[in-house]
C-alpha cells in the first residue's frame, strides 16, 4: 500500500490501497477508518498506528498483570515511572553502555524508560497507558494468558 515508500500511507495511498484489496467502501467510511488508524492525527499513518489499530484486545488477567508490574516500577505511585522510580529497582551498571563509559547511569536508565514511551513523544515519563500499550503489542504475539502471565511475572519478579 505503501507506494511511495516513504513508511507511512497517507488517505490517498490508503484508498488506493482498499480499493487493490477490493475494499469496496464509500470515501466517507474510507476517511472514518483512516481516522481510527491515525493515532496522532497527523494525516498519515505509520506502520505502528498499523499494528496498533489491528491487535487484538487484551484479557483482564493480561491487564491485571501488567498493572502489576507496573506498580512495582512506580515506587512514588504518582502513576508515572521516572528516572528516580527506577533507582533501587534496576541495576544501571551492568548495562555494557554504562561499564564502558559511554552512558551515565542516568542516560541507562533513560533509555530503559524509552522503550516504553511512544515513539513520537519520548519524554522520559511512562504512564500506565504507554505500559499498557507497550505490552499490548508484546501480548498480540503471545497465544496463551497463562504464557503471558508467567513471562511477565518472570520478567518482573511479581
Amino acid at each position: 500500500m505503501d507506494d511511495d515508500n516513504s513508511r507511512t500511507l497517507d488517505f490517498k495511498e490508503f484508498l488506493k490501497g482498499l480499493n487493490d484489496y477490493a475494499m469496496m467502501i464509500d470515501k466517507e467510511e474510507a476517511e472514518e477508518i483512516f481516522r481510527i488508524f491515525d493515532k496522532d492525527g497527523s494525516g498519515t499513518i505509520d506502520f505502528d498506528e498499523f499494528l496498533v489499530t489491528l491487535r487484538p484486545p487484551m484479557s483482564n488477567a493480561r491487564k491485571e498483570i501488567i498493572m502489576q508490574a507496573f506498580r512495582k516500577l512506580d515506587k512514588t505511585g504518582d502513576g508515572v515511572i521516572t528516572i528516580e522510580d527506577l533507582r533501587g529497582l534496576y541495576n544501571a551498571k551492568h548495562h555494557p553502555k554504562y561499564q564502558n563509559g559511554d552512558w551515565t547511569e542516568d542516560q541507562v536508565f533513560r533509555a530503559f524508560l524509552d522503550n516504553f514511551d511512544l515513539p513520537y513523544d519520548k519524554d522520559g515519563k511512562v504512564t500506565t497507558e504507554e505500559f499498557m500499550n507497550y505490552y499490548a503489542g508484546v501480548s498480540a504475539s503471545i497465544d496463551t494468558d497463562v504464557y503471558f502471565i508467567i513471562m511477565m511475572k518472570n520478567a518482573w519478579k511479581l
